[in-house]
């Protein structure tokens, strides 16, 4: 009696189990940041899950949930430039899987590492090889803005179809072999040694043409000078100069003023 009482109570219990079980098995959470993507039988169905609570069929109905929130993905990939330079590039790439899309990634690619592993990385490692071969190695370090905003744009467009939206990608770092960075270290000095001889010699030739036209200054003063002396002008000076005393010349004739003309004259030749 005690023993059939004993399996009545257990039968009740399982019982209760079982009806516990099969009335939370019909509720599922998302929880915010996430979408559901719903199967019957393991088929993907076009009705995506927001957040929140929902109800679904037990056993025929199971709900795989995947982040929306913004992803962040550090990438390292090497590619050669234009002049065939080695080029180490470090991208930080934001991303996010496109809400209304959940459904159709999980079904073409899976889950979030294998949208990493098989999407994104090699789809990043693809474009930087090739915008940097559009590029000679100096036009990456001068033009560094074009070619973010070329990969940037090659990205989008490429994850896009895999509905992955980009939300912003950055060049980190970007450097080159050590023989290519001896090689900008030459150049650079090579310029500037170009850029002080054209200086000097630059210098040379503004003091050569100073004392040119010092020289040609002071030729030019003394012919206005020689070519102004005439005798008027230098009797009229010796009149503004005269203390009042005139000077005699003594000679085998008998004694005469001197003749501001004769001097003038004499002064001429």
């Amino acid at each position: 009696m005690n023993k059939n009482k004993t399996l009545n109570n257990a039968g009740k219990l399982t019982a209760l189990l079982c009806l516990i079980t099969i009335f939370l098995t019909p509720f599922v959470i998302v929880n915010a940041g996430e979408r559901g993507v719903l199967m019957e039988f393991g088929e993907v169905q076009e009705q995506i899950l927001e957040e929140g609570l929902h109800m679904i069929i037990p056993v025929v109905n199971t709900v795989e949930k995947l982040s929306v929130r913004v992803q962040k993905q550090q990438i390292s990939a090497e590619a050669s430039s234009k002049d065939l330079q080695d080029v180490f590039t470090d991208v930080a790439l934001n991303w996010h899987i496109i809400p209304q899309e959940v459904n159709l990634i999980f079904q073409q690619i899976g889950d979030l590492p294998n949208i990493v592993e098989r999407i994104i990385n090699p789809a990043v490692e693809e474009i930087l090889k090739a915008v940097i071969a559009q590029y000679t190695a100096e036009e990456i370090i001068t033009k560094r803005g074009e070619v973010k905003s070329n990969v940037d744009a090659a990205i989008s467009t490429r994850l896009g179809s895999y509905h992955i939206a980009v939300d912003d990608i950055s060049l980190v770092h970007v450097h080159f072999s050590e023989r290519f960075g001896e090689a900008v270290e030459a150049k650079q000095i090579a310029e500037q040694e170009a850029k002080r001889a054209e200086f000097i010699a630059l210098k040379a030739a503004k003091e050569a043409e100073a004392k040119v036209n010092i020289a040609r200054g002071e030729a030019e003063a003394y012919a206005l000078l020689r070519d102004g002396l005439t005798p008027e002008l230098l009797q009229k000076q010796a009149i503004e100069k005269w203390n009042g005393s005139l000077p005699l010349i003594i000679g085998k004739e008998s004694p005469k003023v001197w003749d501001f003309s004769e001097f003038v004259k004499g002064y001429k030749k």
